[in-house]
């Protein structure tokens, strides 16, 4: 993959200026090493695009006016794959040393818009790779003043249109004993103009669930559904918006980021 550098030129006593408003100089040598950067960390990548907005003098005191990066097919931890991906922030504080050898690393928190787009394919591969798993630890739920567990065993997910999700898999419930469940869950997501609505949850026959149970696992859904805000190695994202289409799941969120995480 190769990314082609507009050129610019040097008018006497004057900064570097371009052609059209292109990028100066620094800024497409700064981004193209961040892209260098970017791929060396990925497992694969099908495209990827980065634009750091600054001047020398910025660059020198650790700053940048913008950055957005683009990318396409990137995939990370063997089965995490995002068909695209979009990041747009505004006024950043990098360490000007390692932006120029490709990697950004923020002094200060930044906020950033994101947009991202996955298949079917690609939200079922995470969800049941190793990293995910380990990220999700069991579910505690205050079931009549007596603690009962649930641990994800696997899980499916299916995007049939008309902006659903349907989503089915098997836990393992703790309640004294442990027994497998399986479930059978049928929702629309979150977006701007509708909260998250669950229109159907049941379990497949032979493996009933007393409604105590139900409620109190209801109660713990709708409290993760309506958290402001969700922590991901030390920064904060809040949903907008999800579109739903046949086979793909767009979210839009916005994000205080305190650090890059490491690919």
């Amino acid at each position: 993959m190769t990314r082609s550098l507009k050129v610019a030129y040097m008018r006497s006593g004057d900064d570097i200026m371009t052609r059209d408003e292109e990028p100066r100089l620094e800024e497409e040598v700064l981004s193209a090493a961040a892209e260098i950067g970017v791929i060396s960390q990925v497992d694969k990548v099908e495209d990827v695009n980065i634009d750091v907005k600054t001047n020398l003098l910025n660059i020198v005191q650790g700053q940048a006016d913008s950055v957005s990066f683009a990318g396409q097919g990137l995939a990370i931890q063997k089965d995490i794959r995002v068909q695209e991906v979009q990041v747009q922030t505004g006024r950043i504080a990098i360490n000007p040393l390692s932006a120029i050898f490709g990697e950004i690393k923020l002094t200060h928190p930044t906020d950033a818009s994101i947009r991202v787009v996955l298949t079917e394919e690609d939200i079922n591969s995470s969800l049941n790779s190793d990293y995910i798993r380990s990220k999700l630890p069991p579910l505690e739920l205050d079931v009549d003043g007596k603690i009962v567990s649930i641990e994800l065993q696997h899980m499916e997910i299916n995007l049939p249109g008309d902006g659903k999700i349907k989503c089915s898999g098997n836990v393992l419930l703790h309640e004294g004993n442990t027994r497998q469940l399986d479930f059978i869950a049928l929702l629309y997501p979150r977006t701007s103009s509708q909260p998250l609505l669950l229109e159907a949850f049941h379990c497949t026959p032979g493996n009933g669930i007393g409604l105590e149970l139900i409620v109190a696992l209801m109660l713990k859904f709708k409290e993760l559904v309506n958290l402001p805000y969700y922590e991901v190695e030390g920064s904060a994202f809040r949903v907008k918006d999800m579109d739903v289409q046949k086979g793909s799941l767009t979210v839009m969120a916005e994000a205080y980021i305190r650090q890059i995480p490491s690919m």
